[in-house]
């Protein structure tokens, strides 16, 4: 069949249902970030919702360059990013079959996502020494989001959960790591 008359390519509903939950899982954790983020610019004194204790502490992350890498608050990626994943996800769940162009340009989207999330999980375990709550969620949906486009675009499924569990343990592994001295000092 010629590239131009290819069928577009449809999803299975567990991605779609993926894409529309996962994105709006992300999407509001963004928007509480930047809720969060306008606050704080408000008012320097302002102790954000999602401060904790000194490891949970999403104020300790806001207030430093990582936070800001392209210059302006990094949730504003994530508010137009979730927002069109939500939109996706109810697209496919609506019956709608999306071109292979598109595909490839999610793909896209979502490996930048995904290289953008574990840069600031080195940047938050090794340099920033704290964790945004708001942030873990945005890093829990991403994963899967970026693995699961993935599987879709290279038509593969083998082992797609034991890949994904084995990534989830490493990074909760690198955290506990990261911060035992403060939780095992908690008992």
């Amino acid at each position: 069949m010629p590239r131009s008359s290819r069928p577009p390519a449809s999803a299975p509903r567990p991605l779609a249902w993926l894409l529309l939950l996962g994105g709006a899982a992300g999407l509001a954790a963004a928007t509480a970030l930047t809720i969060e983020k306008l606050r704080l610019l408000r008012d320097p004194t302002y102790v954000p919702s999602c401060s904790i204790n000194p490891v949970l502490s999403c104020g300790s992350v806001m207030s430093t360059p990582q936070a800001e890498a392209f210059g302006f608050p990094n949730p504003l990626l994530g508010i137009a990013g979730f927002a069109v994943l939500t939109t996706v996800g109810a697209v496919l769940l609506a019956g709608g079959a999306l071109a292979r162009w598109f595909w490839i340009g999610l793909q896209v989207g979502v490996t930048f996502g995904a290289v953008f999330v574990h840069w600031l999980i080195f940047q938050s375990l090794y340099r920033i020494g704290a964790l945004c709550p708001y942030c873990l969620v945005v890093w829990v949906v991403t994963i899967p989001i970026f693995w699961y486009v993935t599987q879709h675009n290279l038509r593969k499924a083998k082992y797609h959960a034991v890949v994904l569990t084995v990534w989830y343990v490493v990074i909760l592994a690198l955290i506990t790591q990261r911060f035992w001295s403060y939780w095992s000092g908690l008992g």
